[in-house]
């Protein structure tokens, strides 16, 4: 024999889901925004390509230790610098794609 269905009670009624207003932007929020993704971008941008240049070699913090000039002028080490900057720029388009949180609907 099987049990039956749990039913709710009679006297208990469902209510509606209480409405959340929608966030409030101001100017600065946009702003910080928008400063926030400039920079990530212009980071990202310069850790891309800077250690594939020329200047690599003679910046101040090669110069500052020279017994980690061989760690320095590894090829993984520019990579790993290279992939700082990608992941900088990552993040610049993923905040770029977000700005649509500040549109209104």
């Amino acid at each position: 024999m099987m049990p039956p269905d749990p039913r709710p009670p009679a006297d208990e009624t469902v209510q509606a889901p209480i409405a959340v207003p929608p966030p409030v932007f101001h100017w600065y929020h946009k702003m910080s925004a928008v400063v926030f993704i400039t920079f990530c971008l212009e980071i990202g941008l310069f850790l891309l390509i800077f250690p594939w240049t020329e200047y690599w070699d003679g910046n101040y913090f090669s110069g500052l230790m020279p017994q980690m000039k061989s760690y320095w002028d590894n090829l993984y080490v520019r990579g790993a610098v290279s992939g700082m900057g990608a992941v900088n720029l990552y993040i610049s388009f993923v905040e770029i794609f977000r700005l649509r949180r500040f549109a209104r609907r």
